[in-house]
């Protein structure tokens, strides 16, 4: 997978918070940033942010509505930051998004350009919201994908189950992180 990204989404402070159930997602987490770096393979970083002012939000969205009111991604804030547990090395791409997908609002598609990127692997939270929004985007662009099933969360497991098991097979390649890890290391 010479021309594979690791797409590390949504994994900040606030989410981690809000999210983590204490299943050791963040070990699991780090077991696929871990090997991709071992292997040469790209980790990006996709945080959502939203600028102090909020000229991101009008008129806002059932969702944008939420995420505001919550307090949650607003630039600058230590919530809003990277989780120090999975933290980017010196030299690893941060993509800041406006919305759901790591497309929206960023510069997604110039980061794969210039890592001559053509696969996407993905990982994050939430399953029903970064996962999914990015892969539809992946796959309208025909980006061949992969998505780490325990890499990704979200807030309902039901949920979660449904995408990578029923949705996400018919649009990429579904395993998990330590398969994953292994598979590249060969």
């Amino acid at each position: 997978m010479a021309n594979s990204a690791l797409l590390v989404m949504d994994i900040q402070r606030d989410v981690i918070a809000l999210a983590d159930d204490g299943s050791g997602y963040l070990p699991r987490l780090r077991t696929a940033i871990d090997g991709a770096r071992a292997a040469g393979v790209p980790v990006i970083y996709v945080v959502m942010g939203m600028r102090p002012d909020l000229p991101d939000v009008a008129p806002p969205t059932r969702v944008v509505r939420t995420v505001v009111q919550a307090g949650l991604f607003t630039e600058g804030a230590r919530g809003s930051e990277i989780h120090p547990d999975v933290a980017p090395l010196p030299g690893e791409t941060v993509v800041t998004k406006r919305r759901g997908s790591a497309f929206s609002g960023s510069d997604m598609e110039l980061v794969l350009r210039t890592h001559d990127v053509d696969h996407l692997v993905l990982t994050g939270i939430a399953t029903s919201g970064v996962v999914l929004h990015t892969a539809c985007r992946a796959n309208d662009m025909d980006l061949p994908l992969t998505i780490l099933s325990d890499a990704c969360m979200d807030l309902d497991p039901e949920v979660h189950r449904t995408l990578v098991e029923k949705l996400f097979p018919q649009w990429a390649e579904v395993t998990t992180a330590e398969a994953w890890a292994e598979s590249i290391a060969k």
